[in-house]
């Protein structure tokens, strides 16, 4: 008897509220044990019944019942066909949807009848209320809302929702995201009061190294609609409009970068419940925004994800004291302890000490070339007591990047259970964890999770401090692990429709999505936008969601900025010749016609050994090795995205551009006896991993490679864009041996020299922090921890073949004098897992395979089988060091 099919969801959701689709895809897991599916049967509440499907398709199914209306709320049901005969129905999953159409809206946007003033990071928040009356029993209220600005919103001093920093980060010129709140819970008969308090956030607030401010306006505005459904099925709406009323009250400054200050000597108590006088408040100021550009999330919302107890608290030589977490977050802290009133506090958080044993954020002072000097650090909150019991500091207008919190200015002993750090971040679903007999990997691994974990906070940004910006080359690189240990399928998504409203009109990617005005077409950092492996996030990122999760809506989607970004290329490579080539060879070579070597690339970013103080010649020098690189390595990708989305002329075209490049770069960079130029490290790396060199020569450039490696005394040369592909590259061209060694190197640059210096999180830079323990910039870049991806799929030995692991391998590869190694992975269709132990001479591999899917195993002898559904153990004697 089968069971039931499980793991409902919609979208790449588990809680689908305020959907804006009118048809959102359904995906199910097959009954345990179930080979394959055979056929699906749908029914929902509405009258929905597709009847018996045939067909083994189980993820991103497209409703297709009765039109979807604003509001409606849609339980469904899936049945299937398997070798294990026809299951039951599973239990229901449900949908709801957000206010589809504009003419849902009744509620009218609003700003503050005075609207918030001062210099950007010292300007205090909104606050807006309104009262109304409930007369009839409410069985269902849901609070539609978004802003210009932050908001946190409330019903009768209730949170509405447990959403954080709404409405989130976008293109706020194209897209505004809309929360859909259920606060059926907060509803009373009789008088109700939604209160909101409007900050700046990133909309008006600081925002990137420069600290810009207004980069989408000057000015807050809300925008908030309550449906209550009552139990005879009719509907109230409540909506902001002229009677809102506004003041400023106790959030005297909120911002993102600078921190946040309460003075709850001027909180208003009882403003957001009923009952409030508010007669000497302002009246709002309707505005006439419209409702153009309102979306929904494919993400899921940023949360207050974990507490942390401090693991410390000790007083400074000064009085100050200081607050270990222990572990590096993003987020904020919560203090209950106050003092009496009038206490003044001021907490200054920073992610290492200096010698002084103090809270230490010199190295988070952005240096920025044409500024005179650093500008402020920031993450700085202030708060003065009330001296009311029960009164506690929780700054939910800003964000921090910290370990340590500093708090000056309170008379008594705070301790540990006075303190907690709130980690706060997009609230993604755990998909991937990894485990080995060295405890120095698993803090390794440990430190790459908390890495992505704080740098997930609505976009995928480069550090939660210095810049928090969603910088295009970090998550290129990066979304292959977080694949692994993440669901970041809808967050994915979500940004990538930033970066394709970003593009510019010649088919430019921004350096950062969401771009702010400071950093696009008319900024001053203009020209470093368009930048290979930093562009080519537009073609990579949507390939690696579709070979994770199977899903081929997001290659169509993002298709036309694809092709934007290539044409650009290709027409950039085949009208500009890089100053110094041209000055070698006045006449042109045939191949250059596909050599990409002009405007600005990054490049190896951040090399070891590699002085880039002369930003000057840094931006001058060619880098057209990189570049080409990625030319033909793009175009590769995109001849095999127009294979699955069914342009087969387009993918022709692009498997003649990624073969021109190739050879173009091969003519320039290759010498017959396999001889590379540059000679570094990455680009070996680089040329083996995108197949840039014929096979015949591969073993002579992977030498090369080992012998740049033993030249550094076994120590890394890669900086940003090769360091992911290291690691892989040794061991697939068989030196296993060597890429263990570079994991274990305890000296820098290394990995393990993060983790021996105290490493919570993952650097920017290899040498984040000296020997003699002085921070250099973020410590906390995910970046160069992809390297665990080495862990998931050699250590450990899972490794996707098929979208959404519908085929893999299981193919673990000891080394490094491990003993042990364990990974799972919550693929689409189900859980896999990787476990083995090297007893002597004695290798014991236990593999688990879910419903639906096929894996093949190939032990450390050679030995290889092809698994089915379930749990298996193997083993073998022969050696497997």
């Amino acid at each position: 008897m089968s069971s039931a099919p499980s793991g409902l969801r919609v979208e790449h959701l588990d809680a689908a509220i305020g959907i804006r689709t009118t048809a959102p895809r359904l995906s199910w897991r097959l009954p345990e044990g179930a080979r394959a599916q055979q056929a699906y049967r749908l029914t929902a509440d509405n009258g929905w019944d597709t009847g018996w499907v045939a067909g083994d398709r189980s993820l991103l199914v497209p409703y297709a019942g009765p039109p979807l209306a604003s509001g409606q709320r849609v339980e469904w049901q899936v049945r299937v066909r398997t070798d294990l005969g026809e299951s039951p129905p599973s239990q229901p999953g449900w949908f709801e949807t957000g206010l589809l159409w504009a003419e849902d809206w009744q509620a009218a946007w609003i700003e503050p009848g005075v609207m918030p003033a001062g210099a950007p990071g010292e300007r205090p928040a909104a606050l807006l209320r309104y009262e109304f009356d409930v007369d009839r029993p409410v069985v269902a209220a849901r609070l539609h809302a978004t802003a210009q600005g932050l908001y946190e919103a409330a019903v009768n001093g209730e949170q509405a929702g447990d959403a954080e920093l709404t409405p989130g980060f976008t293109q706020y010129d194209v897209r505004l995201q809309v929360q859909t709140h259920d606060v059926t819970g907060s509803l009373r008969p009789g008088r109700n009061t939604v209160s909101v308090v409007l900050s700046d956030g990133w909309f008006r607030g600081q925002i990137g190294i420069v600290r810009a401010a207004d980069q989408w306006g000057d000015r807050l505005a809300f925008l908030g609609q309550l449906q209550l459904t009552h139990d005879d099925g009719s509907v109230t709406t409540v909506g902001t409009g002229p009677d809102w009323r506004s003041t400023e009250g106790h959030v005297v400054a909120a911002d993102l970068i600078a921190g946040q200050r309460v003075d709850l000597r001027r909180l208003p108590r009882g403003w957001d419940t009923a009952g409030f006088d508010d007669g000497s408040w302002a009246p709002v100021t309707v505005v006439h925004h419209g409702y153009a550009g309102l979306v929904d999330s494919p993400a899921p919302p940023v949360r207050r994800v974990e507490e942390i107890v401090p693991v410390s608290v000790t007083r400074l030589a000064g009085g100050a004291q200081l607050v270990d977490l222990g572990q590096n977050v993003n987020g904020w802290v919560r203090l209950t302890d106050l003092g009496p009133a009038n206490t003044a506090l001021t907490l200054t958080h920073g992610e290492w000490l200096g010698p002084d044993g103090d809270v230490t954020t010199d190295h988070l002072r952005p240096a920025v070339p044409f500024l005179p000097e650093p500008l402020p650090a920031g993450q700085v909150d202030r708060v003065v007591s009330a001296g009311v019991p029960g009164d506690v500091f929780e700054p939910r207008h800003t964000t921090h990047g910290f370990r340590y919190v500093r708090i000056e200015g309170h008379p008594g002993r705070l301790t540990p259970d006075d303190v907690r750090g709130v980690v706060v971040h997009t609230d993604l679903t755990r998909t991937g964890w990894f485990s080995c007999s060295d405890e120095r990997l698993d803090r390794l691994h440990e430190a790459a999770v908390w890495s992505l974990r704080d740098n997930a906070c609505d976009v995928p940004t480069d550090c939660p401090h210095r810049e928090r910006a969603g910088w295009t080359g970090d998550w290129q690189l990066f979304v292959p692990t977080a694949a692994f240990l993440y669901d970041v399928a809808g967050f994915s998504t979500k940004w990538l429709r930033d970066v394709a409203a970003d593009q510019w009109p010649d088919g430019t990617i921004a350096n950062i999505s969401p771009s702010a005005r400071s950093e696009g077409r008319e900024g001053p950092v203009a020209f470093l936008n368009g930048s290979a492996g930093w562009g080519d996030a537009v073609v990579i990122v949507p390939w690696e969601l579709y070979r994770a999760y199977g899903d081929s809506d997001v290659l169509a989607e993002l298709w036309p900025a694809m092709v934007g970004w290539l044409d650009r290329a290709e027409w950039t490579a085949r009208d500009q010749r890089h100053p110094s080539r041209a000055a070698a060879r006045p006449e042109p070579a045939a191949h250059e016609q596909f050599l990409w070597d002009t405007g600005f690339h990054w490049g190896e970013w951040l090399e070891p050994g590699v002085d880039i103080g002369d930003f000057g010649a840094f931006v001058a020098a060619d880098k057209g090795d990189v570049a080409t690189a990625y030319l033909a390595h793009s175009a590769g990708l995109m001849a095999r995205i127009a294979a699955v989305l069914g342009r087969d002329d387009d993918a022709t075209r692009y498997a003649e551009l990624s073969a021109h490049a190739r050879a173009a770069w091969q003519a320039e960079y290759l010498a017959a006896d396999g001889g590379l130029t540059p000679d570094t490290q990455a680009a070996h790396v680089r040329a083996l991993a995108f197949d840039l060199v014929p096979d015949e020569l591969r073993p002579a450039v992977a030498e090369r490679l080992v012998e740049l490696v033993r030249k550094a005394d076994t120590h890394l040369g890669t900086g940003f864009l090769a360091t992911p592909h290291l690691l892989p590259v040794l061991a697939d061209t068989g030196h296993l041996d060597v890429a263990y060694e570079l994991l274990l190197q305890d000296s820098e640059p290394s990995w393990l020299t993060m983790v021996d210096r105290g490493a919570t999180t993952v650097w920017e830079r290899w040498d984040g922090v000296s020997a003699e323990g002085v921070p250099h910039e973020s410590l906390n870049h995910y970046s160069k921890g992809a390297v665990i991806s080495f862990l998931h799929r050699y250590t450990a030995g899972i490794e996707l073949v098929d979208p959404a692991y519908r085929r893999f391998r299981v193919q673990p590869r000891p080394g490094g004098g491990l003993t042990s190694a364990a990974a799972a992975h919550e693929s689409p269709y189900g859980r896999i897992e990787s476990s083995w132990r090297l007893d002597g001479d004695r290798f014991e591999l236990d593999v688990r395979v879910p419903a639906g899917t096929e894996a093949t195993v190939v032990l450390p002898d050679g030995t290889t089988t092809t698994a089915g559904p379930g749990r298996h153990t193997l083993t073998t004697t022969e050696s497997a060091r």
